[in-house]
């Protein structure tokens, strides 16, 4: 029973085919940011508590060590939900009005641990006014709820979303303190070397 729990949570998580390549061990760490970056992910994914926030560079690790933690996690038998940003929602962004909007954006707001993938990524354009109305409609959901777990990787740091909107930033700011890693160094894309 245990292992086909373990198993309806990998499958339900939208993670499973990630979980086999992103692991704490097959993750690089020939650099000083990198051994600092994995530590950080390794010691939230074994004792969570709040929100887990990494962004900055393309292509520095950031979704490898954030789907690590969800491994970790439903290891320990904590149900994960993943959204990838870009997708999920525009989706949303266009049923908003729809009748089927609230079954489609509530396991967002209520299942254990939320990883959200590239947050605010939205392509060539900007941030608009629908996707700040869903990360809040989402972030504050969870926010009220202290036995929550939210994981969020971006390409903008804590800094970049508060400029975008204070509301957001700011909630990601206190449910990560200490839990928060900027990945700021040049060269820092792996993907390129």
């Amino acid at each position: 029973m245990p292992i086909r729990q373990s198993m309806r949570i990998i499958r339900e998580s939208g993670l499973q085919e990630m979980l086999e390549r992103y692991t704490f061990d097959s993750y690089t760490t020939s650099e000083r940011w990198q051994a600092e970056a994995k530590r950080a992910a390794v010691a939230y994914a074994e004792h969570p508590s709040g929100w887990f926030f990494i962004g900055g560079a393309v292509g520095s690790g950031k979704t490898h060590l954030c789907t690590a933690i969800c491994d970790r996690l439903m290891e320990q038998k904590i149900p994960v939900r993943y959204m990838l940003w870009r997708d999920e929602a525009v989706t949303l962004k266009a049923i908003v009005n729809e009748p089927d909007y609230e079954g489609r954006i509530k396991p967002y707001k209520t299942v254990r641990c939320l990883y959200i993938d590239d947050f605010f990524k939205v392509g060539r354009g900007n941030v608009t006014d629908g996707d700040i109305n869903l990360a809040f409609e989402i972030l504050n959901a969870r926010y009220a709820r202290e036995n929550f777990y939210t994981i969020i990787s971006s390409e903008k740091t804590i800094g970049d979303i508060i400029d975008i909107d204070e509301a957001v930033g700011s909630r990601i700011y206190q449910r990560s303190k200490g839990q928060y890693i900027a990945i700021t160094q040049n060269g820092a894309d792996w993907r390129l070397k």
